[in-house]
């Protein structure tokens, strides 16, 4: 089988695609700036499934660590044939409320650490000739968020950019998927702890997002129910509409 190598990798969505992709019989390149979370997911990987893991610390707003990295994960494996742009964070605040700080600190992880990992793994693939990039967006991309959510929602709209905008180049041997999550129970969302409707579990979630990145889904919202017709509704209905929606 491939190797995938995976951002942001020591928890919640990223955990548990290394865990679903290991049993799926891929071997994993894992990297995170927690690294003693990293490596206990690495083991317990290694033990259940039989599967090489491979793991690294990566801070992704470190410009030079992202190509270092991701280069030696190349070498190690000989070929790296996906990388999951999944690193995140979901901080934020209302614009002018005197928390510039936490929107800064979304939008270097979330959109500059993004392109970042872009440049590193097209770097590989293009060597390569072939290659399979996945972004992980949110189905909050897809219209402008109010209040907390607008930092988080600019960033995420940007990395499905970047996916169309390479998938417009057409490089060839590059398969570019954007995945868009609806709501899923990860450590990202743990505090909030409201009843949100339509959310649920992280394995379950992430079963819809790995089932779309195997079958090299241009772009997927997941899970399909109820997100695609949202989706619709989302990008259809006038904002007025939109905002008593989320």
């Amino acid at each position: 089988m491939s190797t995938v190598l995976i951002t942001g990798a020591s928890a919640g969505l990223g955990a548990e695609m290394a865990r679903q992709f290991a049993a799926l019989g891929h071997d994993l390149a894992l990297c995170a700036r927690r690294t003693e979370r990293l490596d206990a997911l690495a083991e317990e990987i290694r033990t259940s499934t039989g599967r090489r893991v491979e793991t690294a610390a990566l801070d992704v707003t470190d410009a030079a660590a992202v190509p270092a990295v991701f280069a030696r994960f190349a070498d190690a494996f000989g070929s790296i044939d996906r990388v999951v742009v999944n690193a995140g964070l979901g901080k934020g605040a209302p614009l002018g409320t005197g928390r510039a700080d936490a929107n800064r600190e979304t939008a270097m992880t979330n959109f500059v650490g993004a392109l970042a990992q872009t440049e590193a793994a097209l770097e590989i693939f293009r060597r390569q000739q072939r290659g399979h990039l996945v972004l992980i967006s949110s189905m909050s991309a897809l219209r402008g968020m109010r209040k907390s959510m607008t930092t988080y929602a600019a960033t995420k709209a940007g990395v499905a950019a970047i996916a169309e905008g390479l998938r417009s180049e057409r490089i060839p041997g590059l398969d570019v998927s954007v995945i868009y999550p609806g709501y899923i129970r990860s450590e990202m969302n743990e505090h909030v702890t409201q009843k949100t409707r339509f959310m649920v579990d992280t394995p379950t979630g992430v079963r819809a997002m790995v089932a779309a990145i195997e079958a090299r889904r241009t772009r997927a919202y997941v899970p399909a129910w109820p997100w695609v017709p949202i989706g619709f509704a989302m990008r259809a209905l006038p904002l007025s509409v939109v905002r008593k929606l989320t």
